[in-house]
């Protein structure tokens, strides 16, 4: 070769590392007026990392209990008793029975709960008709337990699992039926710990973490090893509905930017649209929501659930006590009763009126999220 003559090997240039997704700042975080800790919850390691958690956030009343046994939180039944629950929070150890999962359709094949109550002040609030006592927020320091007796379930369910429509997904665990977990995970961490586990455990099929959230405090969860296995959800809704009725929660806005910060993260997403109501002008509200959607999310693995507004008798009698002034329409003449299968009430609806709003949920979210998937429609 001549001495004149160079080869020039190729330089192998790396990737340009992924920019680290950035949360924005949360717009509301709750802090308890009062905490209470039961003794076997103390002695959990959850129940631990849960007072250190209190600790930082300078929280400062917090009662370690002799026994296991609350005290009595009802009050007088009148508002500043309510306002004393909606401020509390307990930590406390699930009951045995807890730990037997139970379907929880359409959402999922299984629902475990972190917790049980919300500090959010939603005026159609569901768990007025789900949830007896005093709306307290209840956290169980059991959640070690829980999440080691999860692999029992795989395969197991009938919701998504096996099914023709939703198989893709696995098994599929429900994270916030009872509670919105993002709302205390600054003070719990019970969020995060259940998506680590459910991203680096070495399961026998398939599985998915499911939460939903009406908060934005993501920046914690970012970075967490969730193996794509975890769809974070954000109950969304029209500016009018999100405005009158969702107080104590994060604005849709924030609800939106926190959405596309795990979606950057790798993080499958979803809306779920709840409650639709058709409030004067709603097709316009809600086509600029699908619009916010679309603009945060991008290109990400998308979902989207769709559920109308209904009430049951016992739920508007506790949501009526709770929210006397509230003008959330509850006029079973404007509604269709429906039966469940045990002869339960639910107020929904006229047949007409539902048809009418599926009807254009369908053709609006195929139109302006063609990427996404519609899951279901109640």
């Amino acid at each position: 070769m001549p001495a004149s003559l160079q080869v020039v090997m190729p330089i192998a240039l790396a990737a340009p590392p992924s920019p680290t997704p950035v949360a924005p700042p949360p717009t509301r975080l709750w802090t308890p007026k009062r905490v209470l800790v039961t003794r076997s919850a103390a002695e959990r390691p959850h129940g631990q990392r849960i007072l250190a958690r209190l600790e930082t956030a300078g929280v400062q009343d917090v009662e370690l209990l002799a026994g296991d046994r609350l005290p009595n939180l009802r009050g007088d039944g009148d508002r500043a008793a309510f306002m004393r629950a909606k401020d509390t929070m307990a930590v406390v150890v699930g009951a045995p029975s807890k730990r037997k999962l139970q379907p929880i359709p359409p959402s999922a094949d299984w629902r475990f709960d972190l917790a049980e109550g919300c500090p959010a002040h939603c005026q159609y609030c569901y768990l007025a008709g789900s949830l007896s006592g005093p709306p307290i927020t209840r956290v169980f320091a059991d959640l070690d337990e829980v999440l080691s007796g999860l692999d029992g379930y795989v395969g197991r369910g009938s919701v998504t699992s096996g099914t023709l429509e939703r198989g893709g997904e696995g098994t599929t665990f429900e994270a916030s039926c009872y509670t919105d977990p993002l709302a205390i995970e600054h003070l719990t961490g019970g969020l995060a710990a259940a998506i680590t586990h459910v991203g680096t455990h070495d399961w026998a099929g398939p599985v998915q973490l499911r939460a939903t959230t009406k908060f934005d405090d993501v920046a914690d969860l970012l970075t967490l090893p969730h193996g794509g296995r975890t769809r974070l959800r954000f109950s969304v809704n029209a500016a009018t509905v999100a405005r009158r009725f969702e107080g104590g929660t994060s604005p849709v806005a924030g609800r939106l930017a926190a959405l596309g910060a795990v979606a950057a993260a790798g993080y499958p997403v979803g809306v779920t649209i709840a409650p639709i109501i058709p409030v004067d002008g709603w097709r316009e509200e809600y086509a600029d929501l699908l619009d916010g959607v679309r603009e945060a999310a991008g290109d990400a693995d998308l979902t989207v659930e769709c559920i109308t507004h209904r009430f049951t008798p016992g739920s508007k009698a506790t949501l009526l006590d709770w929210y006397p002034r509230t003008k959330l329409e509850m006029d079973e003449a404007n509604r269709t009763a429906k039966r469940g299968r045990f002869g339960a009430v639910k107020h929904v609806y006229p047949r007409e009126t539902m048809a009418q709003l599926r009807g254009w949920f369908e053709r609006a979210v195929a139109e302006r999220l063609p990427g996404a998937r519609l899951l279901y429609w109640t």
